[in-house]
């Protein structure tokens, strides 16, 4: 959780201060992650430096975009990563990982996370359309790599 609360300050810091309002993401959505073994740490000897939750299969927020998918096959989704601003590349150890259980993963990012869409473009995700989050309705940039 303080990952998180570090990754809300940075976002504020940066010009980005409504992507995770309210103390996003809950605690009881990151025990749910831990319950369902879909919640990943990056760590190293001084201990963790990141989060993310990843995912393999079609994701109810994906199911409607207001653009189009590069392609229907089985995807895997990564959602809710931070780092606490220790250890740099935290984005790229979290595609490192997930690239080994599939190479097409979708992920999304807020309109004023220019930080976030920067480093998606840089790794090579292909900006596809707006998705709505299905916790509130709010619009979210969508991203794709095949």
């Amino acid at each position: 959780m303080d990952i998180y609360a570090y990754a809300r300050d940075f976002m504020t810091k940066n010009g980005n201060p409504n992507q995770w309002t309210g103390g996003w993401p809950w605690r009881e959505v990151i025990e749910d992650d831990i319950e369902k073994k879909q919640l990943y740490v990056i760590e190293d000897e001084s201990g963790p430096h990141g989060v993310f939750a990843f995912m393999i299969g079609e994701d109810e927020t994906y199911e409607e975009i207001d653009g189009e998918w590069i392609s229907e096959t089985e995807y895997g989704t990564i959602h809710r990563i931070a780092g606490d601003g220790k250890i740099p590349g935290v984005l790229a150890k979290a595609l490192k990982f997930c690239t080994k259980e599939t190479d097409h993963i979708r992920i999304d990012t807020h309109h004023d996370n220019n930080i976030m869409q920067y480093l998606l473009e840089k790794y090579g995700f292909t900006r596809c359309g707006i998705i709505r989050c299905t916790e509130d309705g709010t619009p979210r940039i969508a991203y794709e790599r095949v």
